[in-house]
């Protein structure tokens, strides 16, 4: 009895041990990543010419809160600090903490960059989407110091371009090493897009295996938390790179062998390509963008990218975040339906695409991904979004724009946060999650409408989209002429005009979106 006391205690110390220092997967569904959409393309995809990178930060444990971190200064001997992220629900609701593991030597200045959860932009229009592929769990390394969010902050406080970013990322972490699992950086500048994917060294070790490959200038890509990068042609450095120990690793483990076709995504995350939630997000985005490739739904592997047959705009790249297969047969609430008014049968006002998991068991929901129905682009558990304009034609403070949407974008709204840009509305700062329900919060205005919303979806919508549509509409319709504006000025003015544009739309959104909220309280009252 006392042998299996100490061996089941064993047992436990080990594994409370283990989940102290592994890698947290608070976020991961079934298994499987499955938090983040980003979409690409290069400068001749564009209508406009810019080089579009992007990101939905589909996580209610990451934090609410933004600011612009500044360009500083710093003393000889500072330190840029490392941390390691793991679930925390001790607050008012569940978030991360981040637990110091080390630190690194930090340069003498780094450029400004705004510091969302994932860190987005910097003053050179170096720009920064992501999603998590996963990977092979025994290249998992605590040896390893340098994490995702960290190597952004890294990234964009150092870099002005995505090959100098990448070339960073490759000396960093053979010296420190990637503590995470495998992840896909898409990495804009003002001339190309870059995909760059990484996973851990092996257990034990330090270090880190990569590859990047450029999206061709004429082609839009989309990375779904499924690796995504295949054949790769190292000779051709114009649009492909790798870590030196690429094929090395890959053949000491038994995933390739010399003589068969190298394929990085096979090698690496296999699993990620037989993902659902993964592929069923490629093939909508790739067909939205192409629709005349006639790409089948059910297919195992895509093109890494695409040609598409208009030229990109920004209402499109909405339109698709917005998306949740409505109108194909992988809507999941499509059988949720009720006779209207003339007998028909209809999709029922009270069908959603938002659900709480607990009710596709109630309406007897499944889909491609199971009894979680489908992983939709649009989630209710974002919690802000990006859409990342660079522009070559402008001085940076006003080519790179972070077009930025709080909580689920199916019913938000993106306003423009500039490369020079050095403040946002006092709302967009308040560290929502950790305190709790907060009407001076601009994420708790857009997460309680989204929210509202979704529990009368087929009729609240429409009184969203009739505000925010013709909204959006105009603000992209503006730049133009806030362009214009902004060469007019001195360049001691530029940046206050800017920032005040940042705040102003911020101030305004948030505004809009409780007005909506209470309007929908009263106009639907009873009928929800």
């Amino acid at each position: 009895m006392k042998k299996q006391f100490k061996m089941s205690l064993f047992i436990l110390m080990a594994s409370i041990s283990f989940t102290a220092i592994a890698q947290d997967k608070s976020d991961w569904k079934n298994g499987v990543p499955e938090g983040c959409t980003t979409i690409t393309a290069g400068k001749m995809a564009t209508i406009d010419g810019s080089v579009i990178t992007s990101h939905t930060d589909d996580s209610h444990r990451t934090r609410a809160w933004m600011e612009v971190a500044p360009a500083q200064k710093h003393e000889k001997g500072s330190k840029f600090e490392l941390f390691e992220r793991s679930a925390y629900d001790s607050l008012a609701m569940p978030t991360y903490q981040h637990k110091k593991i080390g630190e690194i030597d930090q340069i003498e200045k780094t450029y400004q960059f705004l510091n969302t959860a994932y860190p987005c932009i910097n003053e050179k229009q170096l720009a920064i989407g992501e999603s998590t592929f996963g990977g092979h769990e025994e290249l998992f390394s605590t040896e390893c110091l340098i994490d995702c969010q960290r190597l952004q902050q890294l990234m964009l406080e150092r870099c002005s371009s995505a090959r100098e970013a990448i070339g960073l990322a490759d000396d960093l972490l053979k010296k420190y090493g990637w503590r995470d699992y495998g992840e896909c950086l898409t990495i804009a500048d003002k001339k190309e897009v870059w995909h760059f994917e990484v996973v851990g060294p092996g257990k034990g070790k330090v270090g880190a295996v990569w590859v990047a490959q450029r999206v061709p200038d004429n082609h839009i890509s989309v990375n779904a938390n499924a690796s995504t990068i295949k054949e790769i042609n190292l000779e051709d450095t114009n649009n492909f790179m790798a870590s030196e120990n690429i094929f090395d690793v890959a053949k000491e483990n038994g995933w390739w062998k010399e003589g068969e076709t190298f394929r990085w995504n096979y090698a690496y995350a296999p699993e990620s390509r037989l993902s659902i939630a993964s592929r069923r997000r490629e093939w909508r985005v790739l067909s939205m963008l192409a629709p005349s490739l006639q790409l089948d739904a059910n297919d195992k592997d895509y093109p890494f990218s695409v040609k598409p047959d208009e030229k990109v705009t920004m209402d499109k790249l909405v339109e698709i975040f917005k998306d949740y297969y409505e109108g194909t047969p992988y809507n999941f609430v499509k059988n949720i339906k009720q006779a209207d008014k003339d007998g028909n049968e209809v999709i029922s006002p009270f069908a959603n695409p938002f659900m709480p998991y607990d009710m596709n068991k109630l309406f007897g929901v499944n889909g491609g991904w199971d009894e979680l129905g489908e992983r939709t682009i649009a989630r209710w558990y974002t919690m802000y979004a990006t859409i990342i304009q660079c522009r070559d034609w402008l001085p940076d403070e006003v080519g790179g724009i972070v077009w930025l949407a709080q909580d689920n974008v199916a019913t938000s709204i993106y306003i423009p946060v500039y490369a020079g840009t050095t403040d946002l509305a006092e709302s967009y700062k308040v560290k929502a999650r950790r305190l709790g329900y907060s009407r001076t919060s601009a994420w708790w205005a857009f997460n309680r409408l989204g929210t509202l919303s979704a529990q009368r979806w087929g009729d609240m919508r429409h009184d969203i989209d009739k505000v925010f549509v013709p909204l959006q509409k105009s603000y992209f319709e503006e730049q133009a002429k806030i362009d214009e504006q902004f060469m007019s000025l001195s360049k001691k003015k530029r940046v206050e005009f800017l920032t005040q544009r940042s705040i102003q739309l911020g101030n305004e959104v948030v505004e809009k979106a409780w007005e909506i909220g209470d309007g929908l309280w009263t106009k639907y009252d009873e009928k929800f």
